[in-house]
Parts: structure tokens; sequence; C-alpha cells
């Protein structure tokens, strides 16, 4: 049996693992975005926990990830809430160090000009820092979700499912098929995401921080963001469906 076989006798299990895949990956991403943003935030502002916060961001990264999982067992047991743990604190780095990067590069004259006309602290953070720094932000986004895909493969070792079950499985049996069922629709999400990423930061940045024409550049806008759009409502409407049957 070949791996077309093989994937045309299975496609209704492995797209089940997908599904699953795409909602813990989600999970992980979104919590580390909302855990990593206000990070950064912090020690943009409090300079004295710029370095033991990164420190530790660095520290978990450079923590093997089946150690990281292990550790997570005795902590929360086994299945998907150690593995969507140890996905977010693998995610915090590029996310913090991107948003802490995008907020401290911004240039100063920009925000003496923002205090000179009565701006407050926390709207010069919404309405200037945080729009300049956005690209910036999402290129931590960017690489934390492409990252998640791949980790979350290895969930499974601890029971979590996903796509990493067939691999694991696969490697257990010596069964080449059941590998590539996994590893290469992992592959391919990992590619989409990042795809999509990349065209909302396009749309994300300022137009006058785009090079090339001004006007171009805003008209180019419109379609791009179509297809993010469709492809964000497609997504959302395949797993929302999938749970409905």
């Amino acid at each position: 049996m070949n791996f077309f076989q093989y994937f045309a006798q299975n496609w209704g299990d492995i797209f089940a693992l997908l599904i699953e895949h795409i909602e813990l990956t989600a999970i992980a991403v979104v919590c580390a975005i909302l855990i990593g943003v206000p990070l950064g935030i912090l020690i943009n502002y409090v300079k004295k926990a710029d370095k033991p916060v990164i420190g530790a961001a660095n520290i978990i990264q450079a923590i093997p990830s089946i150690a990281l999982l292990g550790f997570m067992i005795p902590l929360f047991g086994i299945g998907k809430v150690p593995a969507v743990v140890a996905v977010v604190l693998y995610s915090l780095l590029p996310i913090v160090k991107n948003t802490y990067t995008g907020l401290s590069n911004i240039d100063k004259n920009t925000l003496e000009a923002a205090k000179a006309i009565g701006l407050k602290q926390w709207q010069i953070l919404v309405k200037i820092k945080l729009p300049l720094a956005l690209p910036v932000i999402m290129v931590g986004v960017r690489v934390a979700s492409v990252t998640a895909v791949g980790l979350m493969t290895l969930a499974a070792y601890i029971g979590a499912g996903g796509l990493g079950s067939l691999i694991f499985q696969g490697v257990n049996s010596v069964n080449n098929n059941q590998i590539l069922s996994g590893a290469i629709p992992a592959c391919l999400l990992a590619l989409l995401i990042d795809g999509i990423l990349a065209l909302v930061e396009k749309l994300i940045t300022p137009v006058s921080m785009l090079k090339g024409n001004k006007a171009k550049n805003r008209k180019r806008r419109k379609p791009q963001l179509a297809v993010v759009a469709v492809v964000l409502v497609g997504l959302i409407a395949l797993v929302s469906g999938y749970h409905i049957q």
C-alpha cells in the first residue's frame, strides 16, 4: 500500500486529528499572545524587569521540548492541558522579545511630539506605540505560531492528540505511510499559517512605513484583506462544522 492509498482509506481520521491540531495550536498561540504582549509592554516601561523576564523566557526556550512536556505531567497530568501550557511557554520568547523591541525602537522625536500635544501615557501607548510596533510584534507572533504547530505534534507524547498521534503510531509500528500522514498535513498547516500571518503583517503595517507608492499600497490592502477574511472564515467554519457533526 502506498501513501496515497493509505491516505484515501484513512482520510476521515486524519482530518479529525488535523482539526484537533488546529484547535490546540490556536488556543496555545492566543494564550501566548495574551500573556506575551502585556509582558513586553510591562518591561518596556519597567526597565529593570527586561533582563529577568527575557532571561526567563530564554531559559524556557533552551529546555528540550520532550523534557518540558515531561515536567508538565506531575503538575497537570496527561492530555491537552499540559500540552497547551508547554507550547504557551515555548511561544512566549519571540512574542515578548519582539513586543519589547518594537516598542523600544520607536523614534524618540515621535514620542516627544505626542507628549508635546498633551497625550497621556496610556494614549501614547494605544495611539502611537502599539500601532508603530505592530509589524514587529507580528513577526514574533508568526514565529511563535509556526513553532507551535511543530511543537504540538510532540504533544501526542503525553496524550494530547493531534497529528502527532499519527507520527508516534507510525514510528512505533514502523509505518512510513502513517508518519507521512501526520507530518505532511502538519507541514502544510505551518506554511498556511505563516502565509496568512504574513498578509496580516502587511495589512497592519502603517502605509507610511511601506516601501513604494502609498496609493498603490492602499489599493493592494483591500484584496489582501479579503483573502485573509475568507481563509479565516473558512477555517472557523471548518472547525465549527466538524464539531456540529
